[in-house]
């Protein structure tokens, strides 16, 4: 589903040698004995069956907190323990968090086979998956649900916004689903997007396609935030990769993400976002300074 370019997008990131590059020792893919979260199980209409999810522990979470529910979806690694430690840094705290296994428990360990697994994904069945954790979470008493992805994950995040009614705000970290997949334009609820000036993936998260992406949000008057970070590649929130890792800017861009979520999801806005949204406008260019 993801269209003619993701030969070119597979080709663009693996890595040039033909041997397989382990990758364990800088963090890659890297999986602990057991999950850093919970795993926790629910029905999906995804013809693989019911889906497992890794929850971040919420008993401390008290009032409003436990009535907002927050979806991490993985890169195309899968469900490694760098997606699981961001989920909980990133979200635990403050909402009710679930990282979706849209892989069924398999992890890459190289960029061979996180390219095998991500050219098979069925990209209607992810929908459905993260629609049933949607289902779940609010199951459990979340009466709103967002979204939010890296690379695969942030083509899937936009995608939901258009496809999942059950999400009630979205934010993208640089990546861009396939027109035949979802339509940006269509999107019905509010969006937070995050690019890097310096993304070279074409056609999937490059400057050329981000402002392809804008045009059509504007087009559909979607209400959005976009971000875009000077200095930055692909990926630079990903702190298990210190080659395109940028500190100022995935601090920013988490503090950014907090902010839009605090408003979107807490029921104890009174469901009126209103004034937040009046300020939605396209940024341009951000600085991570």
């Amino acid at each position: 589903y993801m269209g003619p370019f993701l030969i070119g997008l597979l080709r663009k990131m693996r890595i040039l040698s033909s041997s397989r590059l382990q990758l364990r020792s800088r963090g890659f893919a890297s999986v602990p004995v057991k999950p850093l979260l919970t795993p926790v199980t629910f029905p999906s209409h995804n013809k693989l069956g019911p889906c497992t999810g890794y929850q971040t522990n919420s008993t401390h979470l008290r009032g409003s907190h436990k009535e907002a529910g927050v979806i991490v979806i993985q890169e195309w690694w899968g469900v490694n323990y760098q997606i699981q430690k961001l989920a909980n840094h990133w979200f635990g705290c403050e909402f009710v968090t679930i990282v979706p296994d849209l892989y069924r428990g398999r992890v890459a360990v190289d960029h061979e086979e996180a390219g095998h697994l991500f050219s098979g994904l069925d990209w209607h069945g992810a929908i459905a998956d993260i629609q049933s954790t949607a289902h779940y979470l609010k199951s459990q008493g979340c009466k709103r649900v967002g979204v939010v992805g890296f690379c695969m994950g942030g083509a899937l995040s936009l995608a939901s916004s258009v496809l999942i009614p059950e999400v009630s705000a979205a934010v993208v970290f640089y990546g861009i689903p396939s027109p035949s997949l979802a339509d940006p334009s269509k999107a019905c609820v509010p969006l937070q997007l995050h690019f890097g000036l310096n993304d070279d993936l074409k056609g999937f998260s490059d400057p050329e396609a981000q402002n392809e992406l804008e045009k059509q949000l504007k087009s559909g008057n979607v209400s959005y935030e976009f971000n875009r970070y000077e200095g930055c590649g692909h990926a630079f929130a990903n702190d298990a990769r210190p080659e395109v890792y940028n500190v100022a800017a995935a601090g920013l861009a988490r503090s950014r993400t907090l902010k839009f979520f605090s408003h979107t999801l807490r029921p104890d806005n009174n469901n009126d976002n209103s004034e937040y949204l009046a300020g939605f406008v396209p940024t341009g260019s951000s600085s991570p300074h």
